[in-house]
């Protein structure tokens, strides 16, 4: 885990600086220009890259307090559990809001 979170924690720093200059280039736009900006290719990879980042360091950073601080292993075991099954949701539902903008359905 170690290893993995301070990947995610260096993929993290472009990632956001680029997600920071996309959303500064959706202020002040219309919808239809906002779904324009976000529907394209390279935009896309972007975020879709930020979301699997992002939600993998935050699955490994509540992990690791889970672990360090919950000291009954049953409640331990559901909470782990609730983590994955939560960050999954979240990257799953962010990635089908972008994968939609992008193919225009």
């Amino acid at each position: 885990h170690f290893w993995r979170q301070r990947l995610t924690a260096v993929a993290n720093i472009p990632l956001t600086i680029a997600v920071v200059i996309i959303i500064i280039m959706l202020l002040g736009r219309n919808q239809a220009a906002a779904a324009q900006i976000l529907g394209s290719p390279l935009v896309a990879i972007i975020m879709l890259l930020f979301i699997a980042s992002i939600t993998t360091h935050m699955k490994i950073g509540i992990q690791v307090i889970i672990e360090d601080y919950v000291h009954d292993e049953t409640t331990k075991l559901v909470l782990i559990m609730a983590n994955a099954f939560f960050t999954i949701a979240v990257a799953l539902a962010s990635a089908y809001g972008i994968l939609k903008l992008s193919f225009g359905v």
